[in-house]
Formats: C-alpha cells, structure tokens, sequence
C-alpha cells in the first residue's frame, strides 16, 4: 500500500459517538430505524431527530448506504450502510465492500474531509472479524486512492481484540 494511502487511513479504539469526524458510519438494520450495537447507540447519543429523518428515507438495502445529519452528535452526518449477515458465500464480501464504497462516494458527494467506520456487520451480524478487516482496509484503501478529497477514514473498534486485528492488518498492508 502507497505511504500516502496508509496515512490517510488511522485506527483508534472507543466510542463512535463521541468522536470527532465530519461523519460517522452507523451499521445500521434495513429500516435504518436503530436497533442494537452501534446502531442503537448512534441514534440514542444523537436524540430523536435521527430517528425521524430516517422515518422519511424509508430504510436502506442490504450494500447501500444513506447520509442523515449528525444531530447531537459531535459528527456532521451520519452515513447508514446495511452490511450483510454473514452465510458464509462469496456474496457476503461483495455486499461488504459495497457497504464500504458507497458510504465513501457518499462522503466524497457531501464534500466530506474525514469519515469514522464501526466494524460493520461484526456484531450480531456475524462476520468473521479477520475477513472484514481486509475488505474494510482493502476497499478503503482502493477508494482512497482514486479520491484525494477524502482527507482521513478512521477505524473505530470498540474491542481491544479487534482493534490489534485492525492494527496488525494495517501494519502488513504498509510492509507491501
């Protein structure tokens, strides 16, 4: 991976809602209407405005992504993507990455600078940590690439386990 590409992308451990990016992605469910995980804490630190203007996009398929205001979040926007629940097909790292490539071009529409990823579909959904990490990283890095206005994407992983998962593919990526 080019040394521009890899310093474009940073990995930090914590809370997504607290963090301080133009955007933040929420894993969202089809109804983009909250549920658990990061997708229940996003729309409670962002109040009852989310909720409402997710109501009027009438959800969002499985690999697509859709952009709302951040509300009381400390971010600008939040960009819901669905990730694929895990079946264990080559489908799923198609739909992954999908996830992936349109909230990016999403960001990159909306003239915004910096973007923070959850581990999407990790959680309830299933997928397998060391696999989603290299479609995250590989996308990204892949976008990032054809896109200079995209100033930083930041991994936020909420597990100290996946954020060495995260670390250590990032760091192999840099070797290459």
């Amino acid at each position: 991976m080019e040394k521009e590409i890899h310093k474009r992308m940073e990995i930090v451990q914590g809370d997504i809602t607290k963090l301080r990016a133009d955007a933040v992605v929420n894993a969202a469910n089809n109804s983009l209407l909250g549920g658990g995980g990061v997708d229940g804490a996003i729309h409670r630190a962002a109040g009852p405005g989310l909720l409402a203007e997710c109501r009027a996009l009438g959800g969002c398929p499985t690999g697509e992504a859709r952009i709302t205001k951040g509300y009381d979040l400390p971010a600008k926007y939040v960009i819901h993507t669905v990730g694929p629940v895990y079946s264990g097909t080559a489908r799923d790292s198609g739909l992954l990455a999908s996830c992936y490539n349109n909230c990016l071009k999403l960001a990159v529409e909306n003239r915004i600078a910096s973007v923070a990823f959850p581990a999407v579909s990790c959680g309830v959904y299933g997928y397998p940590i060391k696999d989603a990490c290299k479609i995250a990283v590989d996308t990204t890095a892949a976008f990032l690439k054809e896109h200079p206005s995209l100033e930083k994407v930041i991994f936020v992983l909420f597990s100290a386990e996946y954020l060495e998962i995260y670390k250590n593919y990032l760091a192999a990526c840099a070797v290459r």
